[in-house]
């Protein structure tokens, strides 16, 4: 059935392209047939886009101008430009979610990928960027129909910092550096590498602080954020730089929150100071939905809409998404609580971005992706790619025995069991668009193996036990037993934080009755997004092997099937840390701090400060096959040279650890050499993590990573893998302050069961007296 879906898509698509022709779509401005306009010096392409976006601010009444700081950015018909809706999402594939973007038509569907924390697991930061070049191409594509936007609000790059959270799914996972690597790469592979040129323009979000949708009683609408300038510099605020700064991210989203009581959209210390100044982002920072209209009627930060209006656009805001700004932006100028030069602004940043777009150069069919149409979506290049990052983004968490692969010859009916067994749409998660087809767990099992089908839970609530029974009796006929349970959208989700972290209703009894009866060998194979408590499957003996799908995309079924039988073998690694349901036991969502507390019996969160007692750690997952790490070369000495720009040496060097703004850290790199030989009878991938364990102190973390690589290694052989770790960056700490430090002495390297020590040294110490 599933491969019907995608043929029909498919066929769809070529006909379209290949019989009716692509409508092509009207210039958005600067149509070369309007002569009132054709010669104005902002439809110039040959001129510096600066001079060009002054000429049409110019051009522009304030009443023109106010219209253009919503989303739903208004024509100007006197100057031959078009509305636009700025609102489109392209979280894991393009999404309908925004108003912007609509399938039908030539454009029936857009390949949909594994959500974002299950591609984070395969720890590639080559196949994030190529989902984006994949994800651009269809973006490209549907705009040139005339049914896309080129704005597009996305990754999520927030900190899964607590469990529970309904959004983690979209994120890619606990780590800073993690997160970070993946936006950056993923925005480079949406944005393209055009020069300043951009084939769509991204967003980062949602700045900052904002991991609490709805828990119990406190909504993302009224949380007030209470974070010390140490989590915000070592943790909240890593991914967003990261994204600003390596990722040249055009777009940055601020969140519904306050953070230390002022709403982040209104926050001129977040906005203006922080992502313009020092991170010094080229492009427009936008309100997260309604987000001015929330800090006024619902937070109730300013007494007057016009006050609200003035502070956003003062604070930094360019673009809100929602009406507010439309409605009372020139009410605040009249009433001079605005300049109009404050508008002005914000208008060279959001035409800025358009015309890098290339919206203002003309006909869209002769720009540089004007050739992209329905022949370039849900291509089986593309669909490959979102099977490959499936089967990439797998975690085999148990493997008792081992019992798998499971062998088409020996195992050749198979009881596949579970609420999650047969679905389709549950595997594309949220912020999801219409996909090209799908092929269920049920289905990529039945490629390998005559199946029995019970679902033993109507539904991932799982309320009662009417249906265990059947599912019990398929079991004791079955080679073997492969049971897919799990969560869905019903259970996490925006605007949905979960009550606990076991699985939902009588699931655990489902699959403890089931494993007692089951003929063969029983495996548990898991759909969410956050990390779920199965301490009572990773201690049965009877269940052999669990599996970590995440939600896998489109071709989930097809990838859940390849690992299961061996086709692939597993490479993937937990993103996030799996905890005891213990651990959430008087642990408020609100409590934001990182670091533990032993006065306030606050365990401290992620696996970087967290030393209590998990499920499965930061960084789990296992192969078929085996892999031994050898460090071949690295220095055991580092000398971090100091820039002698700064006349105290106290101040430069303070509790043996040096100011990060007062070292020379342009190419100031460890490299570290290190030999993986695949040492089992499977040919596979295996991830590098790199973790650094600082010097001791009360500021650091236990450990932290610091670098990662992918690297595929045939059986027996034997790869050697260059890793160069930044030490300003990635071996640095953040005191109490929020000012980061590079700790002196020794520093331990860990990769696998390997450790190497290296010591830090300030280069000029010989000539300093403290």
């Amino acid at each position: 059935m599933a491969s019907t879906i995608a043929f029909f898509f498919l066929g769809l698509i070529l006909l379209s392209a290949s019989s009716s022709g692509l409508a092509a779509r009207e210039p958005f401005a600067c149509d070369p047939k309007d002569a009132t306009t054709r010669t104005l010096p902002f439809c110039q392409v040959s001129l510096p886009i600066p001079q060009r976006v002054n000429d049409l601010i110019g051009r522009l009444s304030l009443q023109e101008k106010v219209k253009l700081l919503i989303s739903g950015a208004a024509a100007v018909p006197r100057l031959g430009i078009k509305g636009y809706e700025w609102w489109s999402e392209a979280l894991h594939g393009v999404s309908n979610v925004g108003p912007g973007t609509k399938f039908g038509g030539d454009f029936p569907g857009a390949t949909s990928f594994p959500q974002v924390i299950t591609t984070a697991s395969s720890f590639n930061a080559t196949l994030w960027e190529a989902i984006g070049r994949v994800v651009s191409d269809e973006a490209r594509a549907m705009y040139n129909g005339g049914t896309a936007g080129l704005t597009y609000w996305s990754p999520n790059v927030n900190i899964f910092r607590d469990p529970r959270w309904g959004r983690g799914q979209e994120t890619p996972g606990e780590d800073p550096v993690l997160s970070g690597k993946y936006a950056a790469s993923y925005v480079r592979g949406l944005q393209g590498s055009d020069g300043d040129r951009l084939k769509v323009a991204a967003s980062c979000k949602h700045f900052t602080a904002y991991d609490l949708d709805n828990w119990n009683g406190v909504d993302r609408f009224h949380f007030n954020a209470k974070v010390s300038k140490q989590d915000i510099e070592d943790t909240f605020d890593v991914p967003f730089r990261m994204c600003v700064m390596e990722g040249k991210v055009a777009s940055v989203m601020c969140s519904y929150n306050q953070v230390n009581g002022v709403p982040t959209c209104a926050d001129p210390n977040i906005l203006k100071r922080t992502i313009r100044g020092e991170w010094r982002l080229n492009g427009y920072i936008v309100s997260d939905c309604d987000s001015v209209g929330v800090y006024y009627d619902t937070q109730h930060f300013t007494s007057t809409p016009e006050e609200a209006a003035a502070d956003a656009i003062r604070a930094g805001l360019d673009l809100d998404c929602g009406p507010f700004l439309g409605l009372h932006t020139e009410s605040a100028v009249q009433r001079g609580l605005l300049s109009e030069i404050d508008i002005n602004n914000a208008l060279v940043n959001t035409l800025t971005v358009q015309m890098r777009l290339g919206m203002f150069d003309g006909e869209p069919s002769s720009q540089p992706y004007g050739h992209l149409g329905p022949k370039d979506v849900c291509t089986p290049d593309h669909q490959e790619l979102a099977l490959e990052a499936a089967r990439q983004g797998i975690v085999l968490l148990k493997n008792q025995g081992p019992s798998l692969p499971l062998s088409h010859i020996r195992h050749r009916t198979v009881a596949v069991i579970g609420p999650n067994s047969d679905v389709t749409v549950t595997m594309i998660g949220n912020y999801a668009g219409i996909a090209c087809g799908y092929t269920t767990p049920l289905q990529g099992i039945g490629r390998y193996a005559r199946t029995i089908h019970q679902q033993g839970c109507k539904d991932v609530a799982c309320a009662d036990d009417q249906l265990f029974g059947a599912a019990i009796d398929a079991s004791r006929q079955a080679d073997a037993t492969i049971l897919v349970m799990g969560l869905d959208q019903s259970i996490e989700a925006e605007a949905l934080d979960r009550a606990g972290l076991l699985l939902p209703g009588r699931q655990q009894e489902l699959v403890s009755k089931v494993s007692m009866a089951s003929k063969g060998p029983t495996i548990l194979v898991l759909m969410s997004g956050g990390p779920i408590d199965v301490a009572f499957a990773k201690n049965d003996p009877r269940i052999a092997a669990i599996i970590w799908a995440g939600y896998p995309g489109q071709a989930g079924g097809t990838a859940i099937a390849d690992i299961l039988f061996g086709t692939s073998n597993p490479g993937g690694k937990l993103p996030m840390t799996w905890y005891p349901q213990e651990y959430i036991t008087n642990l408020p969502m609100t409590e934001m701090a990182m670091r533990p507390s032993q006065s306030k019996r606050y365990p401290g969160r992620t696996y970087r400060f967290y030393k209590g007692p998990v499920v499965y750690p930061f960084g789990h997952g296992m192969s078929y096959t085996n892999f031994v790490h050898t460090v071949a070369n690295a220095p055991t000495v580092v000398a971090v040279p100091l820039d002698g720009r700064h006349g105290s040496i106290n101040a430069t060097i303070s509790g043996k650890a040096i100011k990060v703004t007062h070292a020379k850290c342009n190419r100031l790199t460890l490299g570290v050499q290190v030999d993986v030989k695949n040492v089992g009878s499977k040919d596979g991938a295996h991830t590098l993590l790199v973790f650094s364990t600082p010097p001791a102190g009360h500021w650091a973390p236990h450990k932290q990573l610091v670098a990662f690589e992918k690297v595929h290694v045939p059986a027996g052989a034997q790869q050697r893998v260059g890793i160069n770790i930044h030490v300003c960056k990635y071996l640095s700490v953040v005191d109490r302050s929020g000012t980061r430090r590079i700790p002196l002495g020794e520093h331990n390297i860990h990769i696998g069961g390997t450790k190497h020590s290296v010591s830090l040294h300030a280069a000029t110490l010989g000539v300093i007296k403290s």
